[in-house]
């Protein structure tokens, strides 16, 4: 395949592990300065110059985009995208993981355990949000902090609500979380590629430093995840559209805990902590993508009229419970059930003998109409409808 790494830094550890891999396997790879490229858009078709020049063709792309790009790097990533060329990360993707607070709402959504969080703005909101993630010590970070910047342990309600002051005072957005004490100063990085966990370190702050990062001083060392860590790993990569991400864990006592999920994660700690060639991975999981591209499905399918992806919840109660695929009548509705999640578990193209669930839920495609009749109907106040004003009946 013809490969592109969008970088800024052509030297750096990732990037030239990156190409060099890429080029051990046969593929021609080069690395294009993610600010260099500009967007055409006045043609009949929509296109990319590099230096001023049309852009060859390209069969994928790696985006490597800094926090500082973020904007102008993931619009060259959603041109790449219009114009059918495969990348492993999308541009809604490295969106949304790059803002904490956007990716912790995501992530929520979909029963992925994480530290107890909180957002407020007014000043008077603090103390009860930070009784609502169990009191002081607390950890506030910035929206968009990287490699442990912005991330800052308050040890009393007092000096936590003088710290978010002061940053609200600069205009910065502060997340309010729990301290998990039972993880002593220790994370785990997964590094997930498609549907699975590559590689794996534990990071362990040094002296009576609570951040981890390995750019903060923290040593590494080699583990091995459980199921339940792999899970949740890949789950959330997934969840965010990232098939190429480090997901950063806390051990907590009842399980993992994500923290973040970076689009761009360094390889130098981890392929030195573990003997591994992630690099390697990262690239035979392209090339394979490239020979047989995933889609957007919901992008694809939603251009019939009418029709749609959607997801059916199965809710404890409801009369599907109990019921198979075929007695659920959704055949005769013309939906078709792509898939049915149950827990952690995917079962594709379900058989009609499948027995329905509380909390199933299934991803079908079909007539929006048709799906939306089987959802029951939020209640609503009934919203009153007020007069206009007397001027306005009067036309004045």
């Amino acid at each position: 395949m013809k490969l592109a790494i969008l970088s800024r830094a052509p030297q750096a550890y990732s990037t030239q592990r990156l190409r060099t891999a890429a080029a051990q396997r046969g593929h021609k790879v080069k690395v294009l300065n993610t600010l260099r490229f500009a967007i055409d858009l006045s043609g009949a078709e929509p296109d990319l110059q590099y230096r001023g020049k049309l852009l060859s063709d390209y069969d994928a792309i790696l985006p490597r985009i800094g926090n500082s790009i973020t904007y102008f790097g993931t619009a060259v990533v959603r041109q790449f995208e219009q114009m059918d060329v495969y990348t492993p990360n999308t541009a809604n993707g490295i969106t949304n993981s790059r803002d904490k607070l956007r990716a912790t709402q995501i992530l929520s959504r979909h029963n992925i355990g994480m530290p107890a969080t909180t957002f407020v703005h007014n000043r008077g909101d603090v103390r009860g949000a930070i009784e609502k993630v169990g009191g002081a010590p607390v950890v506030i970070k910035l929206l968009e902090g990287t490699q442990g910047i912005g991330v800052i342990l308050a040890p009393e309600v007092k000096v936590a609500e003088a710290i978010i002051e002061t940053l609200h005072s600069t205009k910065q957005n502060v997340l309010i979380q729990r301290f998990i004490a039972e993880s002593r100063g220790k994370d785990i990085r997964a590094l997930v590629v498609g549907d699975r966990v590559v590689a794996a370190m534990r990071r362990v702050a040094v002296g009576d430093e609570f951040r981890s990062n390995v750019h903060r001083g923290g040593t590494v060392e080699p583990v091995e995840l459980t199921q339940e860590f792999e899970q949740a790993a890949v789950r959330s990569a997934q969840i965010m559209g990232l098939r190429v991400a480090g997901v950063d864990m806390l051990e907590g006592a009842d399980g993992p805990l994500v923290m973040e999920v970076n689009s761009s994660p360094g390889l130098e700690g981890i392929e030195r902590a573990t003997g591994l060639d992630v690099a390697g991975a990262i690239i035979d999981y392209i090339g394979n993508q490239v020979a047989f591209p995933e889609i957007d499905v919901r992008q694809r399918l939603s251009l019939s009229t009418g029709y749609g992806v959607a997801e059916l919840v199965v809710h404890a109660g409801a009369e599907l419970v109990g019921k198979t695929m075929r007695e659920a009548g959704l055949w005769e509705r013309d939906i078709t059930t792509l898939t049915l999640h149950r827990g952690t578990s995917v079962i594709a193209n379900p058989k009609k003998d499948v027995v329905l669930e509380a909390g199933d839920r299934l991803l079908c495609f079909g007539k929006l109409e048709e799906m939306r009749s089987m959802i029951p109907e939020r209640r609503r106040r009934r919203a009153r409808v007020r007069k206009l004003p007397k001027e306005t009946e009067t036309g004045t």
